[in-house]
Formats: C-alpha cells, structure tokens, sequence
C-alpha cells in the first residue's frame, strides 16, 4: 500500500476505535466478557480466541468498551494490509483496490468496532488466503508453515473455520499441480501445526460431552424446505445490504469472470468462494443463514472483484466504494445520535445497543437476593452492565458449572428466592413483580417481565466485571 493509502487507514481505524470505546456493549459482547473473566480452551458455544483477545484488550484498557473490542479495529486494519497483498501477488497493482472494497462493505465496518467470534475468524482467514498467495508467487514451501498457523487461528476462534482447510484441500486435489504439492511434506505439516494449536479445544470438548461441538452441529439437524425459499430471499437481501449493492454486483461478477481462469490463484478464489458458499445454501433447507455467517466469503469476493478489467473498475469502483462509505457512514451517525427516528422494527443497530443498563437498574431496583433470566442475552447484560451489589445467577441448562469454571462456588441454593427477568410470553410467572421496558426515545424494543423465581436447582454466580 502508498503512503496515503495507510494513511487513510490509520484514520479509518481511529474512527473505528472511538466508535468502539463510545457505544454501548451488545449483549453477545457481554456475554463474551464473561468467558474472559476464567480463559477455558472451550466454551458452550464457541472455541476460546474471543476470550482471548477480550482479555488482551481489556488488560490494556480495562472492561471498558474500548477494552472489549480493541483487538475489533487493530485487526481490521491489519487484515486489510493482508488482503491488500494477497490481492498484489494474484493480481500486481490491484491491492489497494481489494483493501478499498472491502473497508467499504457494511458488514465489515460495522463488524470492526464490535467483537464476536466472527472477528478473529475473518482475521485469521484472511491472513491464511495471503500466505496461499504468497506461496504461489514465491514458490517457497515454508509459506504451508504460515498457512498452519492461520488455520490453528481460525479453529481456535469458529468452527466453520474447517471449511477454509476444506476449499484448500479441494483446490490441491483437483489440479495436477495441487496433487504435486500434496505429496510433498509441507502441506501436511501445516495441517500437523493447525491441529496442534487446535488440540486444546479437542480435549477441553472430550472433557465436556463435546457440548460446543454437539451444540455447533446441531444447527443442521432441522430440515424445513418448506420455508427454503424465503430463507434464501432474506439471504440474498440481507447480503445485498450488508456488503452494499454495487459492491455485491462487483464481487458476483468478479467470482462469475473467475470461472474460466486456470490460474492457479483464481482457482484458490473459487474454491475459497464456492465451498462455504454452498454449505451456507444448504442451510437455508433448515434455517435462515445469520448475516455474520457470510463473513468469511468476504475478502476471496473483494479480491475477485479487484481482478475484474480495468475497464469495468474504471467505470463502476469509485460509485461502488463511494456508496459504501456512505451507507456504512451513515449507520455510524445512526448508532451514536440516532438524528432518524426510525419505528423499533426497523432499528436494528437500536434493538442491539439501546436500553441495556436501564433494563438491569430496573432489574435490579430493591436490591433482591439474586436476579437471573431465561435467555443468554439478557443474562450476561445484567452481570455486565448491572449496578453493583446484586447477585447475577446462573442456571442449567446453559449454565451448568463444570461446562463454565468461573472460579465460583455454586451461589445459590434449591428453594433460594429471587428475580427472573424474561420477555418470553411462554415463560411462567407465578408472581409478577412489576415490567421494565428497553427502548430509545419513544419506540419501544421490548417489555420484561420482573417474575418472583424460587430455584429448582444451584445456581451459579456470573462474574460481574
């Protein structure tokens, strides 16, 4: 990249970071705080690299929003530095305008001042698309060493992470010179580097009834074709809107134009692309695929979309990238002041950060023995965001001790007293004790219920950070 090429970038990543450190936590942030209260190789949902670069943030700058997503912002901007040369080594001169693309897409700027597991995931499969391209260019087999790593990376933070290691292997087999490389020891000592940085997370799993991977794969145990197209609909709008139309057409045409070239760098877009791609189609036989999940086709479009002719870009980049900015610019002004006053269906960035803190004061008002809820979401809101003082209980399913280790003995008893919160209608409440809503302005996201709740079993005390 130029000089004010990383210019532009340091300036965009300083944005990034204010935003990051000025906007409330969503409720999956603050549920990933509380994994990095007690680092485990493994969690109930998720392999640990959240907790992990939670725990590094935070340890600069404190549980503080800043703190949570610091490693958001830094490695956005690293990885655009990554896709920017892998772009150069596939196709010299079009580095910048992956980058550019990519920074551009919504999902990705809003994606870099939040932090889930998909952050690492898209970092670490970025960095291993760069070492493939670097491989092919320079020829030097220590590359597969480099490739190891960002796999171990990306294990370690999602478990689609298999389908990057999946697309590779497809890319290898199905060319004369991908078997040539196969039998050579590099690629499998890359595959030895990622599956011990993995190993951990594979015993953390065999010491817990596997639950993350049972939890995981259970999403494609549910067959719904009846529902399929309407999933797929909301896929295509949802993605539309996420990587910003012009920039969806872009990269469609780049992956489309790709389909002739016998490159073998065009091949490993393809694969890249095609792999999880399909198995995201597939889902949309059994649910609706969350907007994140695409995450990972990403950079292999941006970077297709860059290899198009210089006469396509030269007539649609600065219209694609400039309308990216500005529909992502947009939904930053949007979170920090809200100036539209949008109906709370409509308001998603509202629905995710709004009225947390107030829900866990009103929550918590009188100062009860404890107060749980049925849903992770709200639970981990009231343990982050709660006042001081009040217990945050825990309890099986979700909860069970031996699957969190937070450091704290069971907390609460059979038969203790407390508050549930819920906004489940199906969810008994044998005593009201009064509602709290969670809105923005005037438009409303969502009434709880304040329940008296008598423990069935222990409960354990969430960290409260």
């Amino acid at each position: 990249m130029t000089g004010k090429a990383l210019a532009a970038l340091l300036a965009l990543t300083l944005l990034r970071l204010v935003l990051a450190a000025v906007l409330p936590l969503t409720p999956d942030e603050a549920y990933y705080l509380l994994w990095a209260q007690h680092l485990q190789p493994g969690y109930f949902d998720h392999p640990p690299m959240v907790a992990l670069w939670i725990k590094s943030g935070t340890a600069l700058c404190g549980n503080t929003p800043l703190g949570v997503r610091l490693l958001g912002p830094l490695s956005a901007a690293l990885g655009s530095v990554l896709l920017g040369d892998a772009a150069e080594q596939l196709a010299p001169g079009r580095g910048l305008i992956a980058a550019l693309l990519l920074n551009a897409t919504l999902l990705v700027g809003a994606g870099a001042i939040v932090i889930t597991p998909d952050t690492p995931l898209l970092f670490f499969w970025t960095a291993g698309l760069a070492a493939l391209a670097r491989l092919l260019t320079s020829g030097n087999p220590r590359w597969w060493l480099a490739v190891g790593l960002a796999c171990g990376g990306m294990l370690l933070s999602k478990y689609t992470a298999v389908l990057f290691v999946a697309a590779v292997f497809l890319w290898l087999v199905t060319s004369v010179e991908g078997r040539r490389r196969l039998a050579t020891p590099w690629p499998w000592l890359a595959m030895l580097l990622a599956a011990a940085l993995f190993a951990p997370n594979i015993a953390w799993n065999a010491a817990h009834g596997w639950v993350s991977y049972f939890k995981q794969g259970g999403r494609e145990a549910a067959f719904n074709p009846a529902r399929a197209a309407q999933f797929f609909g909301e896929l295509v709008a949802g993605q539309t809107a996420l990587c910003t139309p012009l920039i969806a057409t872009l990269a469609g045409w780049g992956l489309w134009h790709l389909r002739r070239d016998t490159t073998p760098g065009a091949r490993l877009v393809l694969w890249l692309s095609l792999v999880p791609g399909v198995v995201l189609l597939a889902h949309v036989l059994s649910d609706r695929v969350q907007g994140n999940w695409v995450a990972i086709l990403y950079p292999e479009a941006c970077l297709a979309a860059a290899m198009l002719p210089g006469q396509v870009l030269s007539r649609w980049l600065k219209p694609a990238v400039g309308l990216g900015f500005g529909i992502t610019a947009l939904a930053y002004v949007q979170a920090v002041a809200a100036p539209v006053p949008l109906p709370a269906a409509l308001d998603t960035e509202g629905a995710q950060l709004s009225g947390w803190r107030d829900l866990a004061a009103g929550a918590m008002a009188g100062q009860p023995a404890f107060v749980t809820a049925d849903d992770y979401a709200t639970i981990s809101v009231l343990a982050v965001e709660g006042p001081p003082g009040v217990l945050v209980a825990g309890f099986p399913d979700r909860w069970q001790p031996r699957w969190w280790y937070f450091g704290y003995k069971p907390a609460v008893a059979p038969g203790a007293v407390g508050v549930l919160v819920t906004r489940r209608p199906e969810t008994p409440c044998p005593q009201l004790l009064g509602t709290v809503t969670r809105h923005r302005g005037a438009e409303v996201f969502a009434t709880y219920r304040l329940c008296r709740f008598t423990a069935g079993s222990a409960g354990v005390a969430l960290p409260r950070p």
